[in-house]
C-alpha cells in the first residue's frame, strides 16, 4: 500500500509548515477559528511565513499568533500600542507581509486613538479585530463595542452605546473594510485572502463570541445570535492572480473587483456595492440602529499611497542597510550645522 503524500503549496510548503502552538484559549472560543483561517489563507495564497511578521497588544485576541505561523517573527506589544510597533516594522521592512491581530478592548478603547491613526497613515498590513464585546482576560468587563443595554452577570447593564470600528476605519480613508463572523469559516477564507492581497491598511472586524463571559443568546455577539441573524451581504470568492477568472453563472448578481496585484474578489448576489464609500457609512449606520448583524466586504477603495511609499523609503529595506548607509557623512552633518549658524 502506497503511503499518502502530504499535500504542498505552491513554495514546497505543508500546511504544518504554518501551524502554531497549542492553544490556551477556551474551548469553543471563535479566536481559534480566526487561527486556523489564517493558516488555511496563507498556506493556500503561497506565503513564506519567514516573510511574515505577527503582531499582538494584551488580551484574549492577543494571545492568538502563538497559535498560527511558528516560523515567522512576531512581536506581542503593550495594551493598545501594537500600531506604533507595526508602523515601525514596516518602515524598517516594507518588503514584509503584517498581520495584526487585536481586540475590541485593545483597539476600541485604550488603543482607539492609535488605530486611528494607523489607518489614516495607510501602513500596509492586515489588521484583524476579534470583537466579543468583553475584556475576556480580565474576567468580563464591558468594551467600547458592547451593546447598549447589555447585560453580564458580573458588569451590571451597559449603558453606553458602541462603538463600531468598520465604522471608525471608514472615516479614517481606510480602502478595506470588512465584517465576518468566527462561525463562518468560508467567508472569513475569502475575506483574509482579499486583505492579504490588499495594498495598504486591510482592516477585519471578526465577531468572535467569548464563550466564558459573553455568549448569551441575546448579545449580538453570541454564537447562537450570529447564526440566527447573520445577514450576509455576498457570496464572497477570491480569484489569485494566477488563476484564469471564469464567471461560473452568467445569469448571477455579480461584483468582481480587481486588486492591485490582480487577483480579484468574486462578489455573487450582491446586496451591497462595495465600491460606494457613502452606502457603506449608510449601510453601517442602519445595521447599527436596528441591530443588524452584517457580514462580508463592507468597502474597498481605489489604493492610495502607503505609509513607506510617502516616507520615501529606499527599495532595500531599512533593516538592512549597513551603518554607512544610514549614517550621514560628516560633510552632510557640517552642511547642515552651518545652514542653523
Amino acid at each position: 500500500m502506497t503511503a499518502r503524500v502530504a499535500p504542498t503549496n505552491v513554495i514546497g510548503l505543508l500546511k504544518a509548515d504554518y501551524d502554531g502552538g497549542e492553544t490556551t484559549l477556551c474551548k469553543g472560543c471563535g479566536h481559534n477559528s480566526i487561527s486556523s483561517q489564517i493558516i488555511d489563507s496563507c498556506f493556500e495564497m503561497g506565503l513564506r511565513p519567514e516573510n511574515v511578521i505577527k503582531l499582538s497588544g494584551i488580551g484574549c485576541s492577543s494571545k492568538a499568533p502563538a497559535y498560527f505561523l511558528n516560523r515567522s517573527h512576531g512581536f506581542n506589544t503593550l495594551h493598545g500600542r501594537m500600531p506604533s510597533v507595526a508602523t515601525g516594522a514596516t518602515i524598517a521592512n516594507h518588503t514584509l507581509t503584517a498581520i495584526g491581530v487585536s481586540g475590541d478592548g485593545d483597539s476600541g478603547s485604550i488603543g482607539l486613538g492609535q488605530f486611528i491613526h494607523l489607518v489614516r497613515r495607510n501602513v500596509p498590513m492586515v489588521y484583524i479585530i476579534e470583537n466579543n464585546g468583553v475584556y475576556g482576560l480580565t474576567k468580563g468587563q464591558f468594551s467600547a463595542t458592547a451593546d447598549e443595554g447589555q447585560k453580564l452577570k458580573y458588569a451590571g447593564v451597559n449603558e453606553m452605546p458602541p462603538l463600531d470600528l468598520c465604522l471608525e476605519a471608514l472615516i479614517a480613508d481606510c480602502t478595506f473594510v470588512a465584517r465576518s463572523f468566527s462561525g463562518n469559516a468560508k467567508q472569513v477564507r475569502s475575506l483574509m485572502k482579499a486583505a492579504l492581497s490588499h495594498k495598504g491598511t486591510a482592516l477585519l472586524d471578526i465577531i468572535s463570541p467569548c464563550v466564558t463571559f459573553n455568549n448569551n443568546p441575546e448579545s449580538t455577539k453570541s454564537y447562537d445570535y450570529g447564526r440566527a441573524h447573520q445577514i450576509e451581504l455576498q457570496e464572497v470568492g477570491f480569484v489569485p492572480y494566477r488563476e484564469e477568472i471564469q464567471v461560473e453563472d452568467p445569469d448571477a448578481d455579480l461584483i468582481e473587483v480587481k486588486m492591485h496585484d490582480g487577483s480579484v474578489i468574486r462578489l455573487k448576489k450582491a446586496t451591497h456595492d462595495p465600491r460606494d464609500k457613502g452606502a457603506a457609512i449608510d449601510l453601517l449606520m442602519k445595521a447599527k440602529i436596528e441591530k443588524q448583524f452584517i457580514t462580508g466586504l463592507i468597502y474597498v477603495g481605489d489604493p492610495r499611497p502607503t505609509l513607506p511609499e510617502l516616507a520615501k523609503v529606499p527599495s532595500t529595506p531599512l533593516a538592512h542597510l549597513n551603518e554607512a548607509e544610514l549614517r550621514p557623512s560628516r560633510e552632510s552633518l557640517a552642511k547642515i550645522m552651518a545652514d542653523l549658524g
